[in-house]
């Protein structure tokens, strides 16, 4: 009986995965909603019956897929699939929430690492040179404008600093890859706990976000890479691309920790919650003064426990 359940709950899911895929495909208005849910399927399929019988189902949507659409397409089932199998699996073996959405981030990175893989040696596209081209591109185009319009011409120096910073786009590629795979990782459990609450009554769902704490080791990455940094590192080694990388993904969640802290002081306080939307609102539209303050503030919650002495305080 749970064999025959299996094989119709991965008939149905596969099913819907492929409505999802096409939808996305062929309707572009709604494209950037689709992708979210794609990964939804096989999340609800593996936190039921676990990582091994997905794979199957995976295998199932690659074919499909290529059979429905073309060989181009292959790589969006591989992604999806591997990123939701991670999550559904870590659902079915009870992990928490953060734990969940890492694993399910590492799932994302790995299916967004073979679309790169499988655009270099399947289509003969270096999509590093392709980014590149677009940033050189975009630096004519932008030069020509402000000629055009009569807004002065950028001196040698200035141009050189404006193609420096923009290569480092491509130098920060691994940190772009992380962070599009925890938004993907974020989006698609959040949406999936709504599922998965609606369709089996459970209560699935992310702590407040005031509880995030994140480890106390993440400040010594952080110290650490920011020391190795003030080295004269060469600009084409891999240890300078490392030490980037690692900043910037830690500077993100050190401000995240950040946004926690401000949120619990606000609810702690028993204060407006327009306090602490008001410092995300601030943060978005003026990040280079308010970024540094708030990833500031990061490092001493985590480094000093300062909740820990504000929740003391309140006994």
């Amino acid at each position: 009986m749970n064999q025959s359940r299996q094989l119709t709950d991965g008939a149905l899911l596969t099913a819907v995965f492929m409505i999802l895929m096409l939808i996305s495909a062929f309707v572009p208005v709604i494209t950037l909603i689709a992708t979210f849910l794609l990964p939804v399927p096989f999340i609800l399929f593996s936190s039921r019956y676990d990582w091994k019988p997905s794979i199957v189902m995976l295998i199932a949507a690659v074919i499909l897929s290529s059979l429905l659409t073309s060989i181009f397409s292959l790589p969006i089932p591989v992604l999806m699939g591997i990123g939701g199998i991670m999550i559904g699996s870590a659902v079915y073996r009870k992990l928490s929430p953060y734990e969940t959405w890492a694993r399910g981030t590492i799932g994302f990175v790995i299916g967004l690492v073979f679309i790169f893989v499988f655009s270099q040696y399947a289509f003969q596209v270096n999509l590093v040179n392709e980014i590149d081209a677009m940033v050189h591109e975009s630096i004519t185009m932008s030069r020509e404008a402000m000629e055009q319009f009569g807004l002065g011409e950028l001196s040698e120096d200035q141009l050189n600093m404006v193609t420096e910073q923009m290569g480092m786009l491509t130098d920060l590629l691994p940190a772009w890859i992380a962070l599009v795979a925890l938004s993907l990782a974020f989006m698609s459990q959040w949406i999936s706990y709504k599922v998965i609450n609606r369709l089996e009554t459970k209560q699935l769902h992310f702590p407040p976000f005031r509880s995030l704490r994140l480890p106390v080791s993440l400040i010594w990455i952080y110290f650490f890479s920011l020391i190795v940094s003030f080295f004269d590192l060469d600009p084409s080694g891999i240890v300078f691309l490392a030490v980037n990388n690692v900043l910037m993904l830690a500077g993100i969640l050190m401000a995240l920790q950040g946004f926690s802290f401000i949120f619990f002081y606000a609810h702690a306080k028993k204060m407006s919650k327009a306090l602490p939307i008001t410092s995300v609102v601030l943060t978005l539209f003026f990040p280079f003064i308010f970024l540094y303050l708030v990833r500031l503030l990061g490092i001493i919650d985590i480094g000093f426990a300062l909740r820990d002495r504000i929740s003391n305080d309140k006994k």
